[in-house]
């Protein structure tokens, strides 16, 4: 199989960084100027927190003005804090901040159900806005939950398969033999 040649002058911006006397980030290669350009100034006052921010182990003070729209908290806050004592170059880092993620999902729901509120599982999801713009995607999903759904119904049913089946009541006092021990049929 012969692999197609790409001309690279076609390309927009490419090799952009190639040419020394255009390459956008010289000016700030040389820092002995900086004075004529305005680039040194007074760190401003260092805003206090006033939830916990958690803190990459990589840096050792925090910027000057910080925030969080969700401080940690329950299971998912332990995870966090667990995951910021590791380097962010350790992908167990990226692991558990993306399975907090998940897990305070979870942890939104049964906060909304536990203040009776049964949250818009579609619309959070975003689902008009799928079938409007990826119709064939959101096909897809929902052929994914409708087979899930299926298969574990059919587990489900054929778990009950092996248990003892109710009989029909046809008379009182009648008894049906098993083996050597005889029941009354109800």
């Amino acid at each position: 199989m012969s692999k197609a040649i790409v001309d690279t002058a076609s390309i927009p911006g490419w090799g952009v960084d190639a040419d020394p006397d255009n390459d956008p980030t010289y000016p700030m290669r040389h820092i002995e100027n900086q004075q004529s350009r305005g680039l040194t100034w007074d760190r401003p006052a260092q805003q206090r927190p006033d939830v916990e921010i958690l803190q990459s182990i990589e840096h050792n003070r925090l910027p000057a003005v910080i925030g969080t729209s969700t401080p940690p908290a329950g299971l998912s806050g332990a995870i966090r804090r667990s995951a910021f004592r590791r380097s962010e170059s350790d992908w167990w880092h990226w692991l558990l901040l993306m399975g907090a993620d998940r897990l305070n999902v979870v942890e939104g729901v049964v906060q909304d159900l536990a203040r009776g509120k049964v949250p818009n599982v579609p619309a959070e999801l975003g689902w008009r806005s799928e079938l409007r713009h990826n119709p064939a995607g959101m096909a897809k999903k929902a052929g994914v939950v409708v087979a899930l759904g299926a298969a574990l119904f059919a587990w489900s049913r054929q778990g009950r398969s092996g248990r003892a089946k109710p009989h029909a009541r046809e008379g009182a006092g009648e008894h049906r033999d098993h083996g050597d021990v005889t029941f009354p049929r109800y």
